[in-house]
């Protein structure tokens, strides 16, 4: 695998596992009783992204880790996913 496809790879993990995380711990503005006038209440009422981001990146670090191992090891030839289907 070229080192673009890896980075391709990864980024397309990295935004899968985001959106994923992206609602762990988050509290709306109603939850927490402090409405922004004009905002809605459903929003967040801290969103601290670097946190969200850094979890992300570990979350799909190790994803990308997995897929790569499978990858080098070939452990998904497609001859065995064809024997497999036959079955």
């Amino acid at each position: 695998m070229q080192i673009g496809s890896a980075i391709a790879i990864f980024f397309i993990i990295w935004w899968l596992t985001l959106f994923a995380v992206l609602p762990f711990g988050a509290r709306s503005q109603h939850e927490a009783g402090e409405i922004v006038p004009g905002s809605d209440p459903g929003a967040p009422a801290s969103a601290r992204m670097s946190r969200v981001f850094l979890i992300t990146t570990l979350v799909a670090a190790v994803l990308f880790a997995v897929f790569w191992l499978i990858y080098v090891m070939n452990i998904l030839e497609l001859a065995v996913i064809d024997d497999l289907r036959r079955r």
